[in-house]
């Protein structure tokens, strides 16, 4: 039996694959998939994976992989961004929350064998809108508006995810290189 080639992935999502944003969290984790068509980036699909509170940490965690693991089988995905590691003095046990989340976002991209791209938030808000502290009813706005939705993506954590995504195909495009050495396997 003969297998099938595997598609060719694109480092900027264009027809052969799409890029898959994530905005980690352990309570919710936003996620957004879209393509690009003649340099026009579309909604292919977003939501949120919702993990119970009521959960111990493991079992969370394995909520969230499971959830990635069935998002990445289901679409053909070329590439993910995810939101970078960042830490107030005031609230580190956050950022070690949150780190858990991106830890099992990368590991089922790497199962995958996709390659993964981090981003500040600062740097998505302000390629997004201008304003690297632009507040998420703004960051809604913009999302709608760029992938020309009728209302805006909600909850906040999809339209965080998709301008995570959205950074990722802007910066691609312009910087190519950034992505494409990322891509290419090891021997």
């Amino acid at each position: 039996m003969k297998s099938e080639p595997a598609p060719k992935r694109d480092p900027i999502g264009t027809p052969g694959g799409l890029i898959l944003g994530f905005d980690p969290g352990l309570s919710i984790t936003g996620y957004g998939i879209i393509r690009v068509k003649n340099q026009q980036p579309e909604l292919v699909e977003a939501g949120i994976l919702k993990m119970r509170r009521d959960r111990t940490l493991a079992q969370r965690l394995k909520e969230l992989h499971d959830g990635v693991k069935e998002i990445i089988e289901s679409f053909p995905i070329a590439v993910v961004a995810i939101e970078q590691l960042y830490s107030h003095y005031q609230r580190p046990r956050t950022a070690i929350l949150m780190g858990h989340a991106r830890g099992v976002l990368c590991l089922a991209a790497a199962n995958a064998d996709l390659a993964v791209h981090s981003y500040e938030a600062t740097k998505v808000k302000r390629m997004l809108t201008g304003n690297g502290r632009a507040p998420k009813d703004q960051m809604q706005q913009a999302i709608r508006l760029q992938l020309k939705l009728k209302d805006p993506p909600d909850p906040p954590d999809v339209a965080d995810a998709l301008a995570i995504a959205l950074c990722h195909y802007f910066t691609a495009k312009q910087h190519p290189q950034l992505t494409e050495e990322k891509l290419r396997k090891k021997p």
